[in-house]
């Protein structure tokens, strides 16, 4: 990804860290955040590296799942999100530090294992990125990073982009399925991990799981307003903010039912060795 749309699809501002942690992490990324985090403990690590952390979910869990003598290092592009991850905190130390995936400030062979969830396909140039995993990652140390999966194996993602659609025809808001559905070809996956320096070929897996959220609002409240998918809906006439969410909310109704709602989503985990 690179352009303007990836500078676009990488700002996570403004009320956006406290609405995407509160209504979006239990409901997506709580899941997989703890089995990466079991993945990660099963390397035994000394020093564990995580990229694109977000508001800090995969963190927690990794603090919880690993022994208190290996060093956990946390870092992110965006310093609301990573003000909020730190705010938040994790049941022991964390390092939280602000870096850039594609500049990291850290010598080379610096970490026997590097975690990155739902944070590579939002690097816009992923190759040099996952080069950079490669020069901190220890002679045998282990990068696992984790994707969506297309927007059809992911079913409230497709459910709010499908609505969407309808109430833009003109200009659909796409960042959804652009950026974060739209790393998911395994070929290319591949080839950019071999093109940063990864001899082995990696291990690509599929891990199904599914999205629970308390009522059928909630996931549209958190795709339209605490994701990137927000200044697309700001950016277009038709409909305000508040009508294109509340336009997805009953688009959720009709499909998945009101009150408590649950859907399939699916990832890709991918595991490599320096």
């Amino acid at each position: 990804m690179s352009g303007p749309a990836a500078t676009a699809d990488a700002v996570f501002g403004g009320s956006i860290p406290e609405i995407y942690d509160r209504l979006l992490v239990p409901v997506f990324f709580e899941p997989y955040a703890e089995d990466l985090a079991r993945r990660v403990a099963a390397l035994r690590p000394r020093d564990v590296l995580e990229l694109a952390a977000g508001t800090g979910v995969a963190a927690r869990a990794m603090a919880r799942s690993l022994p208190g003598g290996v060093r956990l290092v946390a870092t992110d592009l965006n310093e609301p999100m990573l003000a909020r991850a730190a705010a938040v905190g994790a049941a022991r130390a964390v390092e939280w530090r602000r870096a850039d995936a594609l500049a990291l400030p850290f010598a080379d062979g610096s970490f026997d294992a590097i975690a990155c969830q739902f944070g590579v396909m939002f690097f816009p140039d992923v190759r040099r990125g996952l080069a950079e995993a490669r020069r901190v990652l220890r002679p045998g140390g282990t990068l696992l990073f984790t994707v969506w999966d297309g927007l059809e194996e992911n079913e409230f993602a497709d459910a709010v982009t499908a609505e969407l659609a309808r109430v833009f025809p003109a200009d659909p808001p796409r960042f959804l399925a652009r950026t974060p559905h739209g790393y998911h070809h395994r070929e290319v996956i591949a080839r950019d991990l071999a093109a940063a320096g990864f001899g082995p070929p990696p291990a690509i897996e599929t891990v199904t799981a599914r999205s629970r959220a308390p009522s059928h609002e909630v996931p549209a409240v958190g795709f339209c307003q605490g994701t990137p998918l927000r200044a697309e809906i700001e950016a277009r006439a038709g409909a305000t903010l508040a009508e294109a969410t509340r336009a997805c909310a009953e688009a959720m109704g009709s499909r998945f039912g009101r009150g408590p709602v649950e859907g399939r989503m699916q990832a890709l985990l991918v595991s490599v060795r320096a």
